[in-house]
């Protein structure tokens, strides 16, 4: 089980998945038996469980109504952005649908798909890459319609209309039910797909959303970055260089990681590589996490950046854009405003 398995999350989804079952005559009981899910836990606002709890939830769900057609896509459109939580607030604040997209790809951990997800700009296009290549066969197709049908229907919560989907691309093969793609994405579904994605028109997504808020946005972000940090703290060599580079300003460079958890720079690299991060994007996220923390009590950029160790400002704001896609000042104006 890949690592990001063990991860945290909300118990909202498990609660979904068991009412479909039960809706299917399948009782909470059984479905539950081998997962250590209580079923009272569901109920808690707050409960989480992990990931990998979650999955086996989904290996009994389909074991038991795998026979049922669009069984995931009956159930990826119970998902609505405010079943995420500060995710969904942060993609639903977006200004644009493709900054909703960057956003919703980036923390896409803090969702409740089990697939990677990429996106590609191809002749004004936008391609939402799927790649589910990591989870257990047996549930593939159920999870990549859940996901497929839940990115629809949040679509649906940010724009107030479809999507705008131009092609679908499927990795799987036709089972019959063609037609339940088609009215839920409005395009004929191409199986059989090298990868599974969803080609968008480019210029609908620059427009701006309804429900378009910078200030809550920009904080919704952060949460997303703080929660996502504090999660994967407890986890594997990625934790440690994170907490290291958390707590001692004075280690800046691989070099000095690599010795203070004892590996050599190749076996860091390839540790990392292996949890699906790098030094570099490691290192980004501490560094925007720590500039947003002196921002917000009042320092200037310059300060931010001198602390930081960048060489300029102008090096701090290319950084720092780069991950949130606004500069720090603006950043920090909308911290003051939003106080």
């Amino acid at each position: 089980m890949r690592d990001r398995w063990s991860l945290p999350r909300s118990t909202a989804s498990a609660a979904i998945l068991v009412e479909l079952a039960g809706e299917y005559g399948v009782p909470a009981g059984p479905l539950l038996a081998h997962t250590g899910i209580e079923l009272d836990h569901l109920a808690d606002p707050e409960g989480e469980i992990k990931a990998g709890q979650e999955l086996i939830l989904v290996q009994e769900l389909v074991a038991r109504l795998g026979h049922v057609r669009a069984l995931g896509l009956a159930a990826g459109t119970r998902y609505h952005a405010s079943t995420h939580g500060v995710w969904g607030w942060a993609v639903i604040s977006s200004p644009t649908a493709r900054r909703a997209l960057e956003v919703g790809v980036r923390y896409s951990e803090l969702s409740f798909s089990f697939a990677d997800f990429r996106l590609d700009d191809v002749d004004g296009n936008v391609h939402l890459i799927l790649d589910d290549s990591e989870t257990p066969a047996e549930v593939r197709d159920f999870l990549m319609e859940r996901d497929l049908a839940a990115i629809v229907t949040i679509a649906r919560d940010l724009l107030g209309v479809n999507l705008p989907v131009k092609e679908l691309h499927l990795a799987s093969s036709d089972r019959g039910y063609g037609d339940r793609f088609e009215q839920l994405c409005a395009a004929t579904p191409i199986f059989d797909a090298d990868r599974t994605s969803l080609v968008l028109a480019g210029e609908v997504l620059d427009l701006p959303l309804p429900q378009s808020n910078p200030q809550t946005a920009l904080l919704c972000e952060r949460q997303c970055a703080e929660v996502l940090q504090r999660r994967h703290a407890r986890l594997g060599l990625a934790g440690q260089v994170r907490d290291l580079l958390v707590r001692r300003a004075e280690i800046t460079d691989q070099d000095d990681v690599a010795r203070e958890v004892g590996v050599s720079v190749r076996t860091l690299q390839r540790q990392l590589a292996d949890e699906g991060t790098s030094f570099r994007e490691l290192a980004g996220e501490v560094n925007c996490l720590l500039a947003e923390e002196l921002l917000g009590a009042g320092l200037a950029v310059e300060d931010v950046a001198h602390r930081l160790g960048y060489a300029t400002a102008s090096s701090l704001t290319h950084a720092y854009r780069r991950w949130r896609g606004i500069t720090p000042g603006q950043y920090a104006r909308a911290v003051r405003a939003g106080r």
